[in-house]
C-alpha cells in the first residue's frame, strides 16, 4: 500500500512538472530561471521526449516497476506530443515560401543580429537589397559597420539613413543600428542611449525612432538581454519596458528580443496581440515555430527569439527565417517580413 502511494505521488510529481515545462504561463512561471530556457526549446524537447520514451520502454520490458516505467513513458510521450503540437500550431513555414507582392503601402522589414558585424557590410547590404528592405534593424552592430552598409545599398540603388545608440565602444554587442528608407520620410530617434528605463532597455540599447512629421510608424530596434542567470531580472524588466513601447497605434517593431512568445505571454493589451498592442508578424504567416538562434541547431530545434511586430493597423503578406545564410558568421538567423498597412 505504502509502495504504491509513492509511486502515485511519484508520476504525480512527474506529470505536473512536465505540464509545467510545457506550458509554464499557466501557472505563470514563464520568466522563471531555468523553466524560461527549457521552454524556449520546444523543438529539442521534442527530440529529447521522443529519445527518453524510447529508453523508458526497452527498461519496461525487463524486471520490476513495469508499470510504473510504461506511466513515465506515455507522460513523457504526452510531453513530447505537446510540444510537437504547439510549434504546429505556430506554423513551420520555410525561407522558401514565395515572398508577396509589395504594394504603395507595405514595408518590408529585415532584421538580423550580426554578432557584432560578424557577416561583414557586403554581406548585410546583399541580402537587404535582394528583400528590397525599407527597415533593417541589427542588434550587435556599429554605426560604422551600418554606415557601411547604408553606402553599399545607396550603390545598389536603395539608400537609407543610419540611426545607431551605443552605450558604449567596450563590446560591438552594446551597439544597435537602425535603417530606414528617405521614401519612410524623415525619422529621429526619440529614445535615449542611457542603460534602462525608462529611456531604454537594460543591458543592451534599443533604437525607437518616430517620424519627424509625426505621420508614419513608429520604428523600434529591438534588443533585450538575454535571460542567463545573472540577467533574469534586467530581462523581465526589458520585456515589460517592450511592451510599453509597444502600446501606441502605429508601431513597427523588430529585432532580437532574447524572447519567445511563450516569454511574452502575460503582457499584452489586446486581443491576438503577444506584446503590448502588438501582434508577431511570424505568427500570423505561419513561421512562428521556426527557431532563428542558434544557427549551429536546425531551424525547427532551435529557439524563435528574432521577431517583426507590428500594431493591429497592419496585416502581413509575407514572413521569413532566412535559413541560407548560417554559415555567414552570426549565430542568429535573419528574419523578414513584408506588412502592410490597412
Amino acid at each position: 500500500m505504502f509502495t504504491r502511494i509513492v509511486r502515485f505521488i511519484l508520476l504525480a510529481a512527474v506529470a505536473a512538472a512536465l505540464f509545467v515545462l510545457a506550458w509554464p504561463q499557466a501557472v505563470g512561471l514563464q520568466n522563471t530561471w531555468v523553466i524560461a530556457q527549457i521552454v524556449s526549446l520546444r523543438g529539442l524537447a521534442v527530440v529529447g521526449a521522443a529519445g527518453l520514451v524510447l529508453v523508458l520502454l526497452l527498461f519496461s520490458r525487463r524486471g520490476s516497476g513495469r508499470r510504473t516505467i510504461t506511466v513515465l513513458a506515455v507522460l513523457t510521450l504526452l510531453f513530447g506530443v505537446g510540444n510537437a503540437a504547439i510549434l504546429l500550431s505556430r506554423g513551420l513555414g520555410t525561407d522558401a515560401a514565395a515572398q508577396a507582392a509589395s504594394s504603395a503601402d507595405s514595408v518590408t522589414v529585415l532584421s538580423w543580429n550580426t554578432l557584432g558585424d560578424a557577416p561583414g557590410a557586403a554581406v548585410i547590404a546583399k541580402l537587404a537589397l535582394e528583400e528590397n528592405a525599407d527597415v533593417v534593424t541589427l542588434p550587435e552592430t556599429t554605426e560604422e559597420a551600418g554606415i557601411a552598409v547604408a553606402e553599399a545599398m545607396r550603390a545598389g540603388g536603395r539608400p537609407m539613413w543610419v540611426h545607431t545608440l551605443a552605450f558604449d565602444q567596450v563590446s560591438k554587442a552594446r551597439s544597435t543600428t537602425l535603417l530606414i528608407s528617405p521614401d519612410l520620410g524623415d525619422y529621429t530617434v526619440t529614445n535615449e542611449a542611457t542603460a534602462g528605463p525608462p529611456g531604454n532597455t537594460t543591458v543592451l540599447p534599443t533604437v525607437v525612432a518616430s517620424p519627424a512629421d509625426g505621420t508614419g510608424p513608429t520604428i523600434v530596434a529591438v534588443h533585450a538581454v538575454a535571460p542567463i542567470e545573472f540577467e533574469m531580472s534586467n530581462w523581465r524588466t526589458d520585456l515589460d519596458w517592450l511592451a510599453d513601447q509597444c502600446r501606441n497605434d502605429n508601431i513597427i517593431m523588430a529585432g532580437d528580443f532574447n524572447a519567445t512568445i511563450d516569454h511574452m505571454s502575460g503582457r499584452s493589451s489586446e486581443a491576438g496581440a503577444v506584446l503590448g498592442n502588438c501582434h508577431d508578424a511570424a505568427l500570423s504567416a505561419g513561421a512562428g515555430g521556426i527557431g532563428t538562434w542558434t544557427t549551429k541547431l536546425p531551424a525547427l530545434l532551435g529557439t524563435p527569439i528574432d521577431h517583426v511586430l507590428t500594431s493591429s493597423n497592419y496585416t502581413v503578406s509575407d514572413m521569413r527565417v532566412i535559413e541560407s545564410l548560417d554559415n555567414a558568421g552570426s549565430d542568429h538567423r535573419p528574419v523578414v517580413a513584408t506588412v502592410t498597412s490597412r
